[in-house]
């Protein structure tokens, strides 16, 4: 524990500025903007499946240009890549709240999407990652508990905004927020952490810098991509699709925003122990386990009624996401290493990205076509058992980095 503390006292500056970017990123995340579900459906008169559909086009609008935007991470500091997206992050968040047609609703979740959800995640974890080497694992779960912290708190403040200013006056509210918070984490990351300023094992030390192209080149990418993009893809349906879910389980609306805070506590917790353990077993040989309390969590929305069903799902939602943040964010350079890191990161979140996109386009759908969504819940449990043991069978053969020839 003393180690500990002192690891946190030692490296605070960047440990805050990564905490704060990925919990500032809450604004671009489908969570955040599914708050406004209703209020956007009702306005422009669309179906369950319509703005699941712009949501859908806007958020792979958003995974396309990701890739070129991240590689900038590789050329520029951290805080000029910073400052540049916070800014348009709030110049998006002001224009979802003018928003006055579709096209404009298109182009404003685009923007939410690309610059919160994308470029802010995108900017902490590759940072994060960059900076740290022997403490990798604890480094990141606590960047990544900035998520789950946004989670708990920003639906209550959503809610109590829009009581006194209206839906419209409670996303301006927000980029007042994120303006005011760009000073602080531009000082933050102003200065750069050197990685070799703590002890690095031999293997750590020796670690080949994997280009994209090679990458891309690699069998382990695929398998690892299978269970990697469950979270995001099942986690942004139950996110979007909250308001309806409520209505067809006859759970009362404000029980279930209270299982937010349950399932980010979960996250917290489990999150600093992923941490622990990716530093003492590294994050390769933790991948399997991630997948089975989503898929368990997912099981529990098909099948279960009573309303305490609720804290049940959102608990095992929250170990997965404690499990998968910390691993996932760890993996990447432990795999990979760091050199090309920005331009990897930004492929691996494009793709998440996409991911989240098609969840709600996708189930949007079904549900206009008469497959109700506990149904599609207890097939993306399925899927996330299948991936389980895909990855546990190869789990021993991703333990080592490999090496491939350079390109002729």
């Amino acid at each position: 524990m003393h180690t500990y503390g002192r690891f946190l006292a030692t490296n605070a500056r960047w440990l805050a500025g990564g905490f704060l970017l990925t919990f500032f990123s809450a604004f671009g995340q489908t969570f955040f903007i599914a708050l406004s579900n209703g209020e956007i459906r009702r306005t422009f008169d669309l179906s369950h499946g319509d703005f699941g559909g712009i949501y859908m086009l806007a958020t792979l609008l958003s995974a396309l240009t990701l890739p070129f935007l991240g590689r900038l991470l590789d050329r520029y500091s951290i805080a000029t890549v910073a400052t540049g997206t916070m800014l348009l992050l709030a110049a998006a968040i002001v224009m979802f709240g003018l928003v006055w047609s579709l096209p404009t609703l298109v182009f404003a979740i685009y923007m939410l999407r690309l610059f919160g959800q994308g470029m802010m995640s995108q900017t902490a974890l590759t940072a994060t990652g960059r900076w740290f080497a022997a403490n990798r694992g604890r480094a990141i779960s606590i960047t990544t508990i900035g998520f789950r912290v946004g989670e708990g708190c920003f639906p209550f403040l959503f809610v109590l905004a829009a009581g006194y200013f209206g839906w419209r006056g409670a996303w301006f509210a927000a980029a007042v927020l994120v303006l005011l918070a760009l000073p602080l984490i531009v000082a933050l990351v102003r200065v750069e952490r050197d990685p070799q300023s703590e002890p690095v094992s031999r293997a750590q030390a020796e670690m080949r810098n994997w280009t994209r192209g090679e990458v891309l080149r690699d069998w382990r990418f695929y398998v690892i991509s299978l269970g990697v993009f469950a979270p995001p893809f099942i986690g942004t349906t139950i996110f979007f699709h909250q308001v309806y879910l409520t209505e067809i389980k006859a759970w009362p609306l404000h029980l279930f925003a209270s299982g937010f805070a349950v399932m980010s506590v979960t996250t917290i917790v489990f999150t600093l122990a992923a941490g622990w353990l990716v530093d003492r077993f590294s994050a390769v040989r933790l991948l399997p386990a991630f997948l089975l309390p989503l898929a368990l969590s997912c099981f529990a929305i098909a099948w279960l009624t009573p309303e305490w069903s609720i804290f049940v799902f959102m608990g095992l939602l929250g170990v997965s996401f404690g499990f998968s943040g910390t691993i996932e964010g760890a993996m990447w350079p432990e795999l990979y290493g760091t050199r090309h890191l920005g331009a990897i990161r930004s492929m691996v979140v494009a793709a998440m990205v996409l991911a989240t996109a098609i969840g709600p386009g996708l189930t949007g759908l079904l549900i206009d076509a008469g497959i109700d969504l506990p149904v599609q819940f207890a097939v993306m449990g399925g899927y996330s058992l299948v991936a389980a043991l895909a990855m546990w069978l190869v789990a021993r053969k991703m333990r080592e980095p490999v090496t491939v020839s350079a390109p002729v």
